[in-house]
């Protein structure tokens, strides 16, 4: 459903047309010094406005209605309320009829019997992910030293970011991208197995990233394409380290003490400038369509920062799972 984690839980909510949109999160341990400023450079990364990204601006301003007292975790649920401002929910009225190829139109409507909030695709908008990135700010804080880092590979098919993002917005479409995320600092012996191995846990936060349509972790796919001789990570010292990292830091869906490496697709924008096709529920007529409204044209641009939120709050849980972070929390 809309909830996720064990011991470090989130619960999101809101629509992108909505009054506003918001996180819960429990669990967090009482001390923890947090403030609206804390959140400033990741929201910044997430933020609209470069090439190739939405001219839909929000303050994003992180409205602490709970867990929060003079500036630390009292160890009570954090509510965190964003307000949205900035909307034109009058450009998708007219998609009641003719649902968005690629987007979560049709479904919605059949799923929810046609009460679903449509409006900027309601609460299948990349617009969730601002709660995400404010439940991550937190996580960072709880399992440094442990960082979490995400960039981005390239962006239609090219490694000359800007190069891909010009070309795409000359051409009026939109292109995908490929992100890498790399933890580092990880303690050995993360996981719950069996199905809630490393893998299995980062999966299942990563897939529920809008956009994201696969991930690999260390060699990935090609390591179909090895032998078990070159695959194997060779042990070099006695606290696990190897000489590769094919297994992304992983055994045996547990840390391995190395870094945990893995790398995401992201689609191209659903929304484009092109003219498309698609049918008329109502009439049961092909028909074109001509999407208005704001959009990016490469929607990977803003979504490293949300990879490494969703992957801090995994190690977050996973480490209080290990009883990690209330010891190491204690120690500073």
């Amino acid at each position: 459903m809309n909830s996720f984690g064990k011991i470090f839980k989130i619960s999101i909510f809101g629509e992108s047309h909505g009054e506003s949109i918001g996180i819960v999160i429990d669990g967090c341990p009482a001390g923890l010094p947090l403030s609206v400023d804390d959140f400033t450079s990741d929201f910044d990364r997430r933020r609209s406005g470069a090439t190739g990204t939405t001219p839909r601006k929000e303050s994003d301003v992180p409205h602490i209605r709970s867990g929060v007292f003079n500036n630390f975790t009292t160890g009570t649920p954090i509510a965190i309320v964003f307000d949205n401002s900035n909307t034109r929910s009058g450009d998708y009225s007219k998609l009641r009829e003719t649902p968005r190829p690629g987007h979560a139109d049709f479904v919605a409507m059949k799923k929810y019997g046609g009460f679903e909030d449509y409006r900027g695709g309601g609460h299948f908008s990349g617009r969730m992910t601002l709660g995400l990135v404010a439940a991550g700010v937190i996580a960072k804080k709880l399992i440094a030293p442990v960082n979490v880092r995400a960039t981005i590979l390239e962006v239609g098919g090219d490694s000359n970011i800007q190069r891909a993002v010009e070309k795409a917005v000359a051409e009026k479409d939109s292109i995908g991208g490929i992100i890498e995320c790399r933890v580092s600092g990880v303690p050995v012996g993360l996981g719950e197995p069996f199905f809630d191995s490393v893998e299995s846990v980062l999966s299942h936060i990563i897939f529920s990233v809008p956009a994201v349509k696969g991930i690999e972790f260390g060699s990935g796919f090609k390591a179909a394409r090895m032998k078990g001789s070159e695959h194997n990570d060779r042990l070099v010292s006695v606290d696990g380290k190897t000489a590769t990292n094919n297994a992304g830091g992983i055994n045996g869906g547990i840390t391995n003490g190395n870094d945990i490496i893995f790398r995401v697709p992201v689609k191209p924008t659903s929304s484009t400038h092109q003219k498309q096709h698609t049918i008329n529920i109502k009439t049961g007529e092909m028909v074109d369509l001509e999407i208005e409204g704001r959009h990016d044209t490469c929607i990977a641009l803003r979504i490293p920062v949300v990879i490494e939120a969703a992957t801090a709050i995994v190690m977050a849980d996973l480490m209080m799972q290990s009883q990690l972070i209330p010891r190491i929390f204690s120690e500073r």
